[in-house]
């Protein structure tokens, strides 16, 4: 076992966030989700990843290709260090000039979305400590009719259908603003 984190890819809405959460609460471990900017640096990330070792909780660092180039290769570095004390089945290890304890279910997962302007390729090696996963758009009205089929109701294909449509015309006819979302997120609510 070489806990490994995953490392979801893909468009915005594929839920790389909401898969990483959701394969936690299955197996009962507290995630903490986290939305990275360029303003982080390597001690506060120092200071989050002690405490998630210390408590046993999963990390989802949301965006982490949003983390400037220089602070990312000493996060790789903290992420190898709690890894290894890991893989060595170790109580306690110094980590950041401290010796902490450590819990056995800890975990980093982190998001990214390629493409977008202002992300940077991660590091080497930091790519090689999480395993990588593709995430690509769903099929919203399979889902939705899933949905509707589950709250009883019997036209669920065809509702689906007309809902997808529905948000598909939105997105494009009605004007771009922040508080509008015609994605997943607006299908399951």
């Amino acid at each position: 076992h070489l806990h490994y984190g995953g490392a979801p890819t893909g468009p915005a809405g594929t839920g790389k966030t909401e898969t990483t959460k959701d394969l936690a609460k299955a197996l009962a471990i507290q995630c903490i989700v986290f939305n990275c900017s360029d303003g982080l640096d390597y001690r506060t990330m120092g200071r989050f990843f002690s405490g998630l070792a210390q408590g046993g909780a999963w990390a989802c660092f949301d965006e982490f290709n949003r983390i400037d180039l220089e602070v990312l290769s000493v996060i790789a570095q903290q992420i190898l260090t709690i890894q290894r004390a890991l893989v060595q089945q170790k109580e306690e290890f110094e980590f950041e000039g401290r010796i902490i304890p450590i819990n056995k279910n800890f975990g980093v997962f982190i998001t990214m979305n390629p493409g977008y302007a202002g992300r940077t390729e991660l590091p080497d090696n930091l790519k090689s400590l999480f395993r990588p996963i593709s995430m690509m758009i769903p099929d919203y009205a399979l889902i939705a009719e899933i949905i509707l089929f589950s709250e009883g109701f019997r036209s669920a294909r065809s509702l689906a259908q007309k809902m997808v449509q529905l948000y598909r015309l939105s997105s494009e006819q009605l004007s771009k603003q922040d508080h509008y979302d015609f994605g997943m997120r607006a299908v399951k609510s």
